[in-house]
């Protein structure tokens, strides 16, 4: 992709389009303690229907928000619109190449609030996937869909 950096979300029109857009959501490091971020953030998400498809080797046959877990991306069942990230930094560049190495692409990664990583968006961004870094899902559907959808 020429321009890449068009897919580099930070704008509450993209952040808008891809809530709109996304039914499925991976997310990368979820837990299954209700009190961390990791668990309460799909938990809100799968109250406004998305569907969760839970990420986590410690926890692959447990049923997470309606869904078993599983222990890698490519174990998933179906492809996902998103892939919510609860990882740190330095493990992001990994998981980029492992969602390019995925057999389908989601239209979107979502880096959590906190983490960053410019060298595995921009990888991300290059390969045509658009990429939201350091904010939570969370707050950022509530601000922009006040009326709760």
């Amino acid at each position: 992709m020429s321009d890449w950096r068009v897919l580099l979300v930070d704008d509450d029109d993209g952040l808008t389009a891809i809530f709109r857009e996304s039914k499925t959501v991976a997310v990368l490091g979820a837990k299954a303690n209700a009190s961390e971020p990791a668990y309460y953030v799909p938990a809100y998400l799968h109250s406004r229907g998305y569907r969760i498809r839970p990420v986590n080797p410690r926890f692959a046959g447990r049923r997470l928000h309606d869904a078993e877990t599983v222990a890698a991306l490519r174990d998933l069942a179906e492809p996902a619109d998103v892939i919510e990230i609860f990882r740190r930094p330095e493990y992001l560049s990994g998981h980029a190449d492992e969602i390019l190495a995925l057999p389908w692409r989601p239209k979107t990664v979502w880096f959590q609030l906190g983490i960053r990583n410019d060298e595995a968006a921009e990888k991300l961004a290059r390969a045509g996937i658009r990429v939201v870094q350091d904010r939570c899902m969370m707050p950022e559907h509530r601000r922009l869909n006040p009326q709760g959808l």
